[in-house]
């Protein structure tokens, strides 16, 4: 009865009902315990999106929505780096095997959105960068994923392009280049 009490609630309001804290057994949808993450999220509080995705990591462990945004928070929160990526990944093997992916390829965005926060909370540039990339090969218009490429940046052109970026001749040129940037904004 309670919990019928608690899907009305949930209907009349509009949005989902947070699970219970102290009722390990609430039987909310995976797509209600996301929601739910997602209104932390939105208001920047990753522990408590994290301790709702630990909870419906328990009542749905083969959920791959729950398990990309548990394995990205693991990685952002926990400092789990490894088992976050991992779990991310093993999301989307998931979301392959569970779904098929006619008409749902945009999807597959949050995913790799999901997986290259894992990968920057666990200092992988290169690898972040590469996730958003694929993300946006499935939703090339997704607003996070160009979000996050943007705050991440682009790397300027070596001085010498026919050479590699480390050669020490370029080096020498680009810090003289950067001096002479610096010393025109002043």
């Amino acid at each position: 009865m309670e919990e019928n009490d608690k899907r009305i609630k949930s209907s009349n309001t509009g949005g989902p009902v947070p699970p219970d804290q102290s009722n390990q057994s609430t039987d909310l949808a995976p797509i209600d315990y996301i929601r739910v993450v997602n209104l932390h999220l939105v208001k920047n509080n990753q522990r408590d999106a994290y301790a709702v995705l630990k909870q419906a990591a328990v009542v749905h462990p083969d959920d791959p929505y729950i398990l990309s945004y548990y394995g990205s928070l693991q990685a952002i929160v926990d400092k789990k780096f490894r088992t976050g990526i991992e779990n991310c990944m093993k999301a989307i093997v998931l979301f392959k095997k569970k779904s098929s992916a006619n008409g749902r390829l945009y999807r597959y965005a949050v995913f790799y959105l999901n997986l290259g926060r894992a990968f920057l909370a666990g200092k992988k540039k290169k690898d972040a960068i590469g996730a958003f990339n694929k993300g946006l090969q499935y939703d090339n218009s997704n607003g996070a994923l160009l979000k996050q490429l943007q705050g991440l940046g682009t790397r300027k052109k070596p001085p010498l392009p026919f050479l590699d970026r480390s050669n020490p001749i370029n080096k020498v040129l680009g810090m003289m280049r950067h001096q002479e940037k610096r010393k025109g904004q002043r």
